[in-house]
């Protein structure tokens, strides 16, 4: 006769593990940028104050969490804005014009030619954006002055390299200040923009960038080594 097996006390029934809480999303820098990009077309579309921060959230499809993480406030995202103007000059405005032509000289018109097709595009609605930005915020943000300030001499910068480029095709010093006239076509080229959109068509352009051009003529008339250019279309260039 077989052994009868006494069956032991149940054994506890274990829950299964825990799993791991998930951490908390945080988001991604693909965000940060989506929100750049948003905010950069709506301060030039429709200037800063104008722009609502719940504008930017539904343009960028982004919720005020993830814009607050990165930009704590409204005037901290214009901040990032110009911040990101300065490391798209060189990338998105300057070097197209170097790749379009070896011709230092003919590098300034055909910049010259780029904004012009940014107000053809617009129909001289738009201009340039930093140029928008300094007339509307900086009186009543002084503290964005310094930025706006940096966009103006990198770009000037970048325009005094191509005249250095130059060599004796111009003046030299002291009979050309070339840091000076740097400076003076991107005051051209601003006061050409704004002059075209209170036209509202591109004719006060073309006759600044012509007169500029008739100046470079009698610059390089007056050089040591005058060369004949090779010129460069003006409007194939397309909007960055």
């Amino acid at each position: 006769m077989d052994a009868q097996v006494t069956p032991g006390p149940p054994k506890p029934v274990q829950d299964p593990p825990a799993e791991a809480e998930a951490p908390a999303a945080t988001p991604g820098v693909g965000t940060k940028d989506r929100i750049l990009d948003v905010a950069m077309r709506l301060f030039h579309e429709q200037g800063y104050n104008a722009t609502g921060v719940s504008t930017i959230l539904r343009e960028a499809k982004v919720n005020a969490g993830s814009l607050y993480h990165f930009f704590p406030s409204k005037e901290a995202l214009l901040v990032g804005v110009l911040k990101r103007y300065v490391d798209m000059l060189e990338p998105v405005v300057l070097s197209p014009q170097e790749e379009r032509t070896d011709d230092p000289v003919e590098r300034v018109f055909a910049l010259l030619a780029w904004y012009r097709m940014g107000l053809e595009i617009s129909g001289c609605t738009m201009g340039c954006p930093i140029g928008n930005l300094a007339l509307e915020v900086g009186d009543s943000h002084p503290e964005m002055r310094e930025l706006i300030h940096l966009n103006f001499r990198n770009w000037a910068k970048g325009v005094r390299r191509w005249l250095d480029d130059a060599g004796d095709r111009l003046p030299p010093s002291p009979k050309l200040d070339r840091e000076a006239l740097a400076h003076f076509i991107l005051t051209v080229m601003e006061g050409a923009v704004m002059q075209s959109r209170a036209a509202g068509d591109l004719v006060p352009y073309d006759a600044s960038v012509a007169q500029l051009r008739a100046y470079f003529d009698l610059l390089e008339a007056a050089a040591p080594a005058p060369r004949k250019r090779a010129k460069v279309p003006a409007r194939t260039d397309r909007l960055q």
